[in-house]
């Protein structure tokens, strides 16, 4: 990210994406365009509910039914606030078009949403969260965990996150520490 003033509140989360889709099962883009889960997707969700055995401070989630079903499905007796500053990148006109026809992320596909304009709604969307909430779960999509891993590692390109596999978050002294969290993570914390 080039712009200085694009900053996350120095606070920790955990971030989990949404459960698969069709549209992931068939290596489509599928950025605004809202989707269900498929079958998959919902088991995956509900192989995540050992995450409601803490209270989390806010469970949010983006405005998408893909990530609401998802923090449905995983935390059945916590209500998910949704927040559409946590929507999927708009991919305008590559929308449900194969992955291999993806532009590089800097790059502004036609029709859709600049890079720098996609981070400035994440960020704002996600530090309105934290200056609230001390460790709040965020269920979202994979374009929202590449803007924080450009944050920690200066560049959005990297393997996608898994579906519905929860990431702890935290700041360290220089910069960002982003692991993998599974069930024995709640007893600990």
């Amino acid at each position: 990210m080039s712009d200085s003033d694009l900053t996350l509140l120095r606070r920790p989360f955990v971030f989990m994406r949404h459960g698969e889709t069709p549209m992931n099962a068939q290596g489509l883009i599928c950025g605004v365009t809202d989707v269900p889960l498929s079958a998959l997707g919902e088991a995956q969700a509900k192989s995540a509910e050992w995450l409601q055995r803490k209270r989390w401070s806010l469970v949010a989630c983006s405005g998408l039914r893909r990530a609401q079903h998802t923090a449905q499905l995983a935390l059945p007796n916590q209500s998910a606030q949704p927040f559409n500053g946590l929507n999927e990148r708009d991919w305008g006109a590559l929308e449900l078009r194969p992955l291999d026809e993806q532009t590089p992320y800097e790059v502004t596909p036609p029709e859709g949403e600049s890079w720098p304009a996609f981070c400035r709604r994440v960020l704002e969307a996600m530090n309105r969260i934290l200056a609230r909430h001390e460790l709040p779960l965020i269920v979202a999509h994979s374009g929202v965990y590449r803007v924080i891993r450009a944050l920690q590692t200066g560049t959005p390109h990297g393997p996608r996150i898994a579906n519905a596999q929860p990431v702890l978050i935290e700041p360290v002294a220089d910069g960002w520490t982003m692991n993998e969290i599974k069930e024995n993570w709640i007893e600990q914390r």
